[in-house]
């Protein structure tokens, strides 16, 4: 064995052990599975149960996108303001640089909320 495929032996053998450790479980369910618990198809067994109360109905319910978008938009604003958290507790031992750096930050922050509110994103019909 030369130096080149030391490492490349020592990956293959490491994804090969990480691959084993994920299907062995897999395996032994699907084997137990197969041994200790055979198929029992049945008209109550096949039926869909849930909660104590038999299913009426269609299960697709429509959902408004607005929820979506407003859940979107405070995900990007409150993740957003968070990074203004650190500026807020150094700002006097920072450079100019630094202060035009987060002016330029909150105004594409205020640029996107304002885009939103001008496309009629915050609007609940």
């Amino acid at each position: 064995m030369t130096s080149e495929q030391g490492p490349y032996l020592f990956l293959t053998l490491l994804g090969v052990a990480a691959l084993l450790f994920a299907l062995t479980p897999l395996a032994l369910a699907w084997l137990w599975a197969r041994v200790f618990s055979p198929a029992k198809p049945g008209l109550d067994k096949n039926s869909i149960y849930e909660c104590g109360l038999e299913s009426k109905g269609d299960a697709w319910v429509p959902f408004r996108s607005e929820y979506y978008l407003y859940a979107i938009i405070f995900l990007v604003l409150d993740v957003e303001t968070l990074f203004l958290m650190p500026f807020a507790v150094s700002f006097s031992g920072l450079s100019t640089g630094a202060v035009l750096a987060m002016l330029v930050f909150l105004l594409l922050l205020v640029e996107g909320l304002v885009w939103a509110w001008g496309k009629g994103v915050l609007n609940w019909k």
